[in-house]
């Protein structure tokens, strides 16, 4: 059997045991509106890591891979990056609008690795993986990408705190109510 057909249940299983999902998949309840973008760019992220997975030398199955497979995918995919991140000594670095062009680096930006791990670990383990044995979460990883996040955020002089969210004091909206019920 050719192990890039599909079989009944839209999925791949390629040479190295890995299964990849099929582009027509779709795990979405309403089968008549198709996969969400979501859900498309998952099943592109699973199959690119995949596809790395295959190619790595020695080939490796999923069953062998740990977080520091990951991290090699990710440094792998720094070469297709568009952020530019200065470094040390780089004149500009610290500032968010460099005035000229410099020689630094384009590497991925820390948002889009922190989303490409997110649907990764979730693309495990609809394939099967155990969350304990999930090598997307593993404690590695978490470490890389806060130190990404925090040299990106030096590097561009921007901050990646978490946003406050703002609460509506309770008493305003009984306040409002009581006006509109005394009109």
């Amino acid at each position: 059997m050719d192990p890039y057909s599909e079989n009944s249940n839209n999925s791949h299983q390629d040479v190295s045991g890995l299964p990849t999902v099929a582009s027509g998949s779709n795990s979405s309840p309403a089968a008549t509106s198709g996969p969400s973008r979501y859900e498309n760019q998952k099943r592109r992220d699973w199959n690119t890591f995949c596809q790395y997975l295959r190619n790595h030398h020695p080939p490796l199955f999923l069953s062998q891979c740990s977080g520091a497979n990951v991290l090699e995918f990710l440094c792998y995919l720094d070469q297709f990056g568009k952020t530019k991140v200065h470094n040390l000594i780089c004149p500009f670095y610290g500032h968010p609008n460099p005035p000229a062009p410099c020689p630094c680096p384009l590497k991925q930006a820390w948002g889009s690795l922190d989303a490409l791990i997110g649907r990764l670990r979730a693309a495990y383990e609809e394939n099967g993986g155990l969350p304990d044995t999930n090598p997307f979460g593993a404690r590695a990883v978490k470490l890389y990408l806060r130190e990404i996040r925090d040299q990106q955020s030096k590097a561009r002089g921007v901050s990646y705190e978490k946003k406050k969210r703002k609460r509506l004091a309770p008493q305003q909206d009984d306040n409002i109510l009581e006006f509109q019920e005394t009109k």
